[in-house]
């Protein structure tokens, strides 16, 4: 390892060119995450690391854990829960009362509330009471007692207790105050944003959008990317609770997309779960299908299991007609994943999704079905090839959402060559692709007499 004396840039003092390495690296952090840069979180650590080398060799124990506790979130940011939460365990062991210590129970408080662990959240938050009633900092102050609403609200929706809402909205005013006082407006987007989903609970769906509505003016003119993102899928599960199903598609097919760039694994998994819903109530189960096994695999390799097991128990309730092989693999995983919940509802969810993988499992056949199976069927190789070319159209049309220009390559086949097969030989599957919009011709231009 470099010695901390050859990572001082000339000029400063040790002490300061430490400090500077920590601002810079948490800038870095909060600025990737902001304008979704990629391996903006790898920088930080890089940075924030060359403080803690200083740190260490001049055994500053609170900026030591201080440092580390920005690494946590530099973990968080790009997904990796555990990791997250390791690092923060090991910081708070190290840090007094104050300031640095609040500021990394919000950390922890996060991290936990990504992996679904709100009952534990509650407790980090209670227990700590004090040590937040004991700052000034009106930012940290407004982030406890918005935390402590997001954690009201959810536990409030997971054991039915609208007196949850109530206190959660309570908290979230308090939080706006506070916001509003430290003058950061962005934050107030945040917490309007959170506002809209209780006003939701409670079916209060008008005040939901007016609150969305001004909370997205705020964050799309400090061209704040990923908060939009938010809001966008904060607007997909109003609508998804509304009915209006391709609205709500549509705000979380944008929101995906931003997250995609932002590379939140936890978040992405959210919104695409969001986007599957909306799919399946339009009556889209193959692409619904594909959607939620993309919120899985992104769940997985941000090591969120419990967000995984979401995406899969909501492929069980969702998605009509799965194979019985898919049916008992997503349940098997939903279970495995959601072994730690605590939520009462997921917990519902998961009994009633094996109620719905029984009755698969034990289905009669109809008559022509069982017909079907047993007779022997003829061996027509142009039939069979054009169900095999039918079944991978459907699957590409799926993973694009119905776009032709992007199905085109995954099949080795041109815009031209894919509309023509659709058109002349899988006529039912045009419903599965986007709308053609056809370009106007110009008009000829008035001939002179």
């Amino acid at each position: 390892m470099e010695s901390a004396h050859a990572l001082i840039p000339r000029g400063l003092q040790p002490e300061t060119a430490a400090n500077v390495f920590l601002c810079t690296g948490i800038l870095t952090g909060w600025i990737g995450a902001r304008n979704q840069i990629k391996d903006a979180q790898e920088s930080a650590r890089n940075l924030i690391t060359k403080s803690i080398t200083y740190y260490e060799s001049n055994n500053l124990t609170r900026k030591t854990a201080e440092a580390w506790s920005e690494i946590a979130y530099c973990y968080w940011r790009e997904g990796r829960v555990n990791e997250a939460r390791i690092t923060l365990q090991q910081a708070l062991e190290r840090l007094p009362k104050g300031l640095e210590r609040a500021r990394a129970l919000l950390k922890l408080a996060d991290v936990e509330h990504s992996a679904a662990r709100y009952y534990d959240v509650l407790k980090i938050l209670t227990d700590n009471r004090a040590v937040f009633a004991s700052i000034r900092h009106l930012l940290v102050k407004a982030s406890y007692h918005n935390e402590l609403a997001i954690t009201l609200r959810t536990i409030g929706t997971a054991e039915n207790r609208p007196d949850y809402f109530q206190r959660a909205l309570a908290e979230y005013r308090a939080a706006e105050h506070l916001c509003k006082a430290a003058k950061n407006y962005v934050y107030c987007a945040s917490i309007k944003n959170n506002e809209a989903v209780v006003l939701s609970k409670l079916g209060r769906f008008k005040e939901a959008h007016k609150y969305l509505d001004q909370a997205r003016l705020i964050t799309v003119r400090f061209k704040d990317r990923t908060r939009t993102a938010q809001i966008d899928s904060t607007r997909a599960e109003l609508l998804i609770a509304e009915g209006n199903f391709k609205a709500a598609e549509a705000a979380a097919r944008r929101a995906a997309t931003a997250l995609e760039k932002a590379g939140h694994g936890c978040w992405l998994a959210d919104v695409l779960i969001l986007k599957a819903i909306a799919q399946a109530r339009l009556e889209k189960p193959a692409r619904a299908q594909i959607t939620l096994q993309r919120a899985i695999e992104v769940a997985h390799e941000a090591d969120a299991l419990n967000k995984a097991g979401l995406a899969a128990l909501t492929m069980i309730e969702e998605v009509d007609r799965l194979s019985p092989d898919t049916l008992q693999a997503a349940y098997q995983q939903a279970r495995e994943w959601l072994v730690d919940s605590q939520s009462r509802e997921v917990l519902s969810r998961l009994s009633a999704a094996s109620g719905k993988l029984a009755d698969s499992l034990r289905r009669e056949m109809s008559r022509d079905e069982a017909v079907d199976v047993l007779l022997t069927k003829p061996l027509d190789l142009d039939q069979r090839l054009l169900k095999c070319e039918y079944e991978t159209i459907k699957e590409a049309l799926a993973q694009t959402d119905g776009s032709i220009v992007h199905a085109a390559p995954l099949i080795g086949r041109s815009y031209q060559g894919l509309s023509h097969m659709i058109e002349n030989r899988h006529p039912d599957l045009l419903d599965e692709r986007t709308p053609i919009h056809r370009r106007r011709g110009r008009k000829k231009a008035n001939r002179s007499k």
